[in-house]
Formats: structure tokens, C-alpha cells, sequence
């Protein structure tokens, strides 16, 4: 069985270029297709890989803001020429799921979910563009057509597989097609249990408005207590502005650093709502710090609330204040042994495990509907 590996585009590390990350070492010598790529990134964190992109690796579009490439990515994807393959295992937040692929070429899809600024964040999207009359009324019949693409793109899927029940049930509102859940890995042996920590608080995020750290930030202003952030993103200067004495923006260059932020932190917090899985919360469980999250998408579930973090339901600063002096009140309860164990539930040899079986299982289930 040959596979094919597929991504969005290659110019950024977040939870779904971890995961590709994974999926190329269980599949060593499946060729990358995408639709562009940064030189150095690749370089950094996908050397050796044979990458093959679209015509827009070679064209001045790439450098354009995203939403100028927008009416350009649904011909670029269609016109990728992917290689004899027996499966196509792609990796989306956005475009791959619509490669037009052979009729004998079974596409399995790792959909980190639908496509967020045409369905669910829409509104939010176009707010946040701070377009003036005349972009906005070209923009949203543009984003009306991409959304009756993105449908039609789904459906040439033979197979889903999807990051947690919670997006599972989006990409069945909004795709009408069924989706297997296979939790994101987490490398759970990079990860250190100290006996004592620092008196910090900790938020590792990308800083754009959707992550919601902006209500950490207003959070802590009032609690005075310490915060550490990690994160870069196109909120970072208004945040920091935002930040009260108490709050620090650092750096976490390597991933050592990061785990030893994660390992010496009081607790970590997770201010965004809706999260489609969240790997921060199971990386700090697997340092045995508890987590204080948003208590509405894939935090529910990873973590066991008063066993390895506290929730919060509201999206106001009172709301995680109350979740942060509650956690204060029963810190002494948190065992870093019992959290480390959970978090062991979502590690990458799992995932690997979980990924095998799946594709060969699908494979033999698309050639048998072929006969």
C-alpha cells in the first residue's frame, strides 16, 4: 500500500503541523504535497522530505495577505498533480480535503476541523478583517462561494478522522459526513514532573484574537497574580499594552524551554472557548500541572475536572477568576502523578498505533465498495 502525504501549506508550527509531523514518521517515505511552503520552515522541521507544492510556490501570490489568496487556493489545490498512489492521507484545517484524486485512490482525511472563518467563525472573521463597506461587499459573496466549495470538497472524502468529539460533531453539522476520533499525540517522554514549582501561571498560545488570552490578560490584572506568556501573533503588542505589572511576555525558543516553563508553572490556563482538541492542556498534564480552561469544546475531553484542572463557563474575567481562586482553594488536592497519567492517555505512540490501523482498515473497506 503506498500513501501520499498532503498538508495546507508549510509556513507555521501549531497542533496541525505537529501532527504531520507524526503522520511523516509513520509514513518515512510518503512524499509531501502542499500548496506552498517557506524554505526555512521546512528546513527546521520537515528536512529530508521530498515536498511538492503547487504553482503557487513559485508565484508573488504567496506574499499576499490571506484573504488576497483566498479566491486563488480552491484552483490550486484541484490542479495538484498527485504521484501513483494507492491513499492519499491529507492534513487539513482548510483546502486539502479538496484534491481531485483518481477514482482508485482512497482519500483519508486528518480534518483538524471544518473550515472555521467560512462556518463557525464567520462573523467573527469579517469583523475581524476591519474591512471598509466596499472590501466587505466583495469579500462576502467570495467567502459564500468558498463555502459552497468547501461542502463540495468534503464530500470527495472517502474517510475522516478528526481531533475530538467535539469537532466530530461539526464536521457532521456542516459536512453531513462521519468522522472517526483519534485524539492528537503528545510526546509525553519530553515532559518533566517536578517535585516543586514556581509561583507563576502560564498561557502558551498563538496571540490572535480567537485564542481568547486577552481575557487571561484582563483576568490577572485583577487577580495580581503572576502570569507568564508564551505565544507570538498579530495580538501580541495590543496584549502586551493590555498587560498590567504582574503579566510577562517570554520566549520559549526550544522545545526544552518550553517544557521547562510548562514543568516549574503553578498551573496553566486555557482561555480559549470552543477549542476544537487543545494540545496545550495535555502538555501541561504531562508535566503534572493542573489546568484551568474554558469549559466548552475539546477541554472536556482531556481534562477531568478536579482531578487535573478546574473549568470555567463564561467567557468574562469573572468567570476565570473564580476558577482560578477556586483552584487555590483546593491546590493541595492536585496530585502531579495522577495528572501525568492522564495525559499518558494521548501519547504519540497511541496516535501511531491508532493511525496504522486506521488507514490500512480503511483501505481494505474503499477497495472491497470498488469491486
Amino acid at each position: 500500500m503506498k500513501v501520499v502525504l498532503a498538508h495546507d501549506y508549510l509556513n507555521q508550527w501549531g497542533g496541525a503541523e505537529r501532527v504531520l509531523s507524526y503522520l511523516t514518521e509513520i509514513y518515512p517515505a510518503a512524499p509531501l504535497y502542499t500548496l506552498f511552503y517557506d524554505e526555512k520552515f521546512v528546513e527546521d522541521f520537515f528536512s529530508g522530505k521530498k515536498i511538492i507544492s503547487s504553482y503557487l510556490q513559485k508565484s508573488k501570490i504567496r506574499s499576499f495577505s490571506h484573504k488576497y489568496l483566498l479566491p486563488f487556493l480552491p484552483l490550486a489545490i484541484e490542479s495538484l498533480n498527485i504521484e501513483k498512489t494507492d491513499v492519499v492521507l491529507s492534513s487539513t484545517t482548510a483546502w486539502m480535503k479538496g484534491l481531485v484524486l483518481k477514482p482508485d485512490v482512497c482519500h483519508i482525511c486528518y480534518c483538524h476541523s471544518p473550515t472555521r472563518f467560512l462556518w463557525d467563525w464567520y462573523s467573527e472573521y469579517l469583523e475581524e478583517q476591519k474591512l471598509g463597506k466596499i472590501k466587505k461587499t466583495i469579500l462576502t459573496p467570495l467567502l459564500t462561494y468558498l463555502r459552497m466549495w468547501d461542502y463540495a470538497a468534503a464530500q470527495r472524502v472517502d474517510f475522516f478522522i478528526t481531533n475530538s468529539q467535539n469537532t466530530q460533531k461539526r464536521i457532521q453539522k456542516y459536512y453531513h459526513k462521519d468522522a472517526t476520533v483519534i485524539y492528537p499525540p503528545v510526546d509525553t517522554s519530553k515532559f518533566k514532573v517536578l517535585k516543586n514549582h514556581d509561583d507563576y501561571f502560564l498561557v502558551v498560545s498563538r496571540l490572535s484574537p480567537y485564542k481568547n488570552v486577552a481575557l487571561a490578560v484582563k483576568a490577572f490584572n485583577k487577580l495580581g497574580l503572576p502570569l507568564v506568556i508564551i505565544g507570538e501573533g498579530s495580538q501580541k503588542e495590543e496584549l502586551k499594552n493590555m498587560a498590567g505589572k504582574n503579566i510577562v511576555f517570554a520566549e520559549a525558543k526550544t522545545d526544552t524551554q518550553l517544557v521547562d516553563f510548562y514543568a516549574r508553572a503553578r498551573a496553566v490556563i486555557f482561555p480559549t472557548f470552543d477549542e476544537d482538541f487543545g494540545l496545550v492542556p495535555v502538555e501541561a498534564m504531562a508535566a503534572g500541572r493542573p489546568v484551568i480552561a474554558a469549559g466548552r469544546g475539546g477541554t472536556r475531553e482531556s481534562i477531568v475536572e478536579g482531578v487535573s484542572g478546574e473549568f470555567f463557563n463564561e467567557n468574562n474575567p469573572q468567570s476565570l477568576i473564580q476558577a482560578v481562586q477556586k483552584f487555590i482553594e483546593n491546590e493541595k488536592n492536585y496530585n502531579p502523578g495522577k495528572i501525568r497519567k492522564i495525559a499518558e492517555k494521548f501519547d504519540v505512540k497511541i496516535f501511531k498505533k491508532k493511525i496504522e490501523e486506521f488507514v490500512s482498515r480503511s483501505y481494505e473497506e474503499f477497495k472491497k465498495q470498488k469491486k
